[in-house]
C-alpha cells in the first residue's frame, strides 16, 4: 500500500512539473529602455506562426512612387496592420509577435538613406507601448527596392502563441 501511495505521489508530483513547465511566460531580455528585445526565449508549449513579408497598402490610387504609399511611417503603420490583420487570422495578436525582419528602401526625400526614425515612430505606436508593452526581437536593413515603385518597408514576423 506504502508503494502505491509513493507511486501515486510521484505521478502527481510529475503531473504538476510538466503542467508548470508549460504555463512558463515566453521570456523577452534585454534593457527595458530600447524600444526591441534584444532575445526572445519561447518555451514548449507554444505554436509558432510565420507571417510572410507585408508591404503598404496603396493610400493613393492616383500618386506614383512614395506618394501613393505614404513615407516610411506611414508605410510603417500599414504594413503592421497588416501583420496584425494576419496574426488575428490564425487567433493571435502583435503581443504574441518574438521576431520581426525589416527591410527599408532609402528613401528619395533623405538623399537615398533609409528612414529608420520614421520606421521607429511607426514601430513604437504598435509595440512596447502601455497597451502592448511586450518588444520582439529584430532586424532592420535596408535593401536596394521592394517589389513595386515607391515602397519603402517590408515587415515579416514570427509569432509565438500558447497551444
Amino acid at each position: 500500500m506504502k508503494r502505491l501511495i509513493a507511486l501515486a505521489a510521484g505521478v502527481a508530483a510529475l503531473a504538476g512539473f510538466d503542467a508548470a513547465a508549460h504555463a512558463q511566460d515566453i521570456v523577452r531580455g534585454g534593457d527595458p529602455k530600447s524600444p526591441i528585445a534584444s532575445v526572445v526565449t519561447v518555451p514548449a508549449g507554444y505554436d509558432t506562426i510565420y507571417v510572410s513579408g507585408m508591404t503598404p497598402p496603396v493610400i493613393d490610387d492616383k500618386a506614383t512612387g512614395v506618394a501613393k504609399f505614404g513615407d516610411t511611417k506611414t508605410q510603417t503603420l500599414g504594413v503592421i496592420g497588416r501583420i496584425e490583420a494576419a496574426l488575428k487570422s490564425q487567433g493571435a495578436t502583435l503581443a504574441d509577435v518574438v521576431m520581426m525582419r525589416v527591410l527599408l528602401v532609402g528613401d528619395p526625400a533623405k538623399g537615398g538613406k533609409m528612414d529608420f526614425p520614421g520606421m521607429m515612430e511607426g514601430y513604437k505606436t504598435f509595440f512596447g507601448t502601455e497597451a502592448q508593452p511586450n518588444k520582439p526581437a529584430r532586424i532592420t536593413s535596408q535593401i536596394t527596392a521592394l517589389v513595386q515603385d515607391g515602397m519603402l518597408v517590408e515587415i515579416e514576423a514570427q509569432a509565438a502563441r500558447k497551444k
